[in-house]
């Protein structure tokens, strides 16, 4: 393996159309979800949850990760650092998680420049892997414009997610703010006003409000 082993990042081999899995997701619900459409193969010692390239990873932050406070900000940090691989946060946003996901949002998006997925259950983060996966086979990474073209639809539904998941926006105002604001950066810099052209005045303070309390 081309593992650095003292933190667990940096890139591993994996084979075209499977996804190395960290040992201690082996027999979780998010697993068994995937058997039998990818192939999975376990590994110790990773930071990472998934590999699902050599050089892309995802690291999955489950509800229960989310209400126990800010563990599981070292991992991200971790693989953010490394200039090895690409990081994917795939987030549980639930019922109970809620609360502590807008600040997740903004330290991931904003602070370290992640790509941020929210799922709703390991259910939904599988098919979501799946995919990933799927896109990999299909567009092999040996072909340097279809690679770029994978990260920017990777960029772009990552963007368009995380406007949705901001107060008051919801499916169809993120479009319409993206439309205006093509950025998180030229999103979170705007002013009430220009925000109230777009969604009106409620809505405006909203996202003004997400952008500007202390993280």
């Amino acid at each position: 393996m081309e593992r650095n082993p003292s933190d667990g990042t940096g890139p591993v081999h994996v084979p075209l159309g499977h996804v190395v899995a960290n040992e201690k997701w082996r027999g979780s619900q998010l697993v068994q979800d995937m058997q039998g459409k990818i192939k999975l193969i376990f590994e110790d010692g990773l930071t990472p949850d998934f590999y699902l390239s050599k050089r892309c990873c995802v690291l999955y932050v489950t509800e229960a990760d989310l209400v126990a406070g800010n563990g599981y900000r070292k991992r991200l940090v971790r693989v953010r650092n490394s200039s090895n691989i690409q990081g994917i946060v795939v987030v549980e946003k639930t019922r109970m998680s809620e609360q502590y996901f807008p600040a997740l949002q903004k330290f991931t998006v904003l602070d370290l420049g992640m790509v941020l997925l929210p799922v709703a259950s390991q259910m939904e983060a599988s098919g979501l892997i799946i995919q990933l996966v799927q896109e990999q086979i299909k567009e092999p990474s040996k072909n340097p414009l279809l690679g770029k073209k994978r990260a920017l639809l990777l960029s772009e539904l990552s963007l368009l997610r995380t406007v949705q998941q901001i107060p008051g926006v919801g499916k169809v105002k993120a479009p319409l703010l993206l439309q205006k604001f093509p950025s998180i950066q030229k999103l979170s810099n705007a002013s009430i006003l220009e925000l109230e052209q777009v969604v009106g005045q409620a809505v405006a303070q909203q996202i003004h409000a997400f952008f500007t309390q202390p993280r």
